[in-house]
This record gives structure tokens, C-alpha cells and sequence, in this order.
């Protein structure tokens, strides 16, 4: 199975008796518990780029991409888990 929140739903659910899913997935789902954690010298970094598409119309996506780069983004994204770079 290579979609990791169907993993999550079906452990969620008792459907399934283990799962491997991303650390932050598991700590959103209550249901759930984790019972280890990979190595991280056993994966690549897990990372979530974000961009501007050249060709975006959308006004706000600039004010977006800035906000993703933000302090306050920055203190988010830690508070649920997610290693912030730099």
C-alpha cells in the first residue's frame, strides 16, 4: 500500500493491526499509537516544498509562500511535529 493515510485510517479503525505512516500523521490521529520510530539514517529527509507556479494567477499565492517561510508558520508547523530547517 503506498498511500500512508489510508494506512492510518484502516489502524484507525482496527482494520489493520500495525501500520507505518509519518510520525506527524500518527500524532494527528488519537486513534492511534506509535509503537516505534524508523532511523532516520534508514530514509531520505522527508520534505514538503512549497513554490509559486511561473504561471500562477492567484493573487495571494506570493503572501502564501511568504507566510509558509514565517516565524509564525515556523512555530506551527514545530508545535505538530515537523522538524523546521534552518
Amino acid at each position: 500500500m503506498n498511500n500512508v493515510r489510508l494506512a492510518l485510517a484502516l489502524v484507525a479503525r482496527g482494520e489493520a493491526p500495525l501500520g507505518i505512516v509519518y510520525a506527524t500523521d500518527a500524532g494527528a490521529e488519537p486513534r492511534v499509537r506509535v509503537l516505534a520510530l524508523l532511523a532516520e539514517t534508514l530514509h531520505p529527509p522527508i520534505r514538503y516544498p512549497a513554490a509559486v507556479m511561473a504561471d500562477s494567477r492567484h493573487p495571494a499565492a506570493p503572501a502564501l509562500l511568504d507566510f509558509l517561510g514565517s516565524a509564525a508558520a515556523r512555530e506551527r508547523f514545530a508545535r505538530h511535529g515537523f522538524l523546521v530547517p534552518g
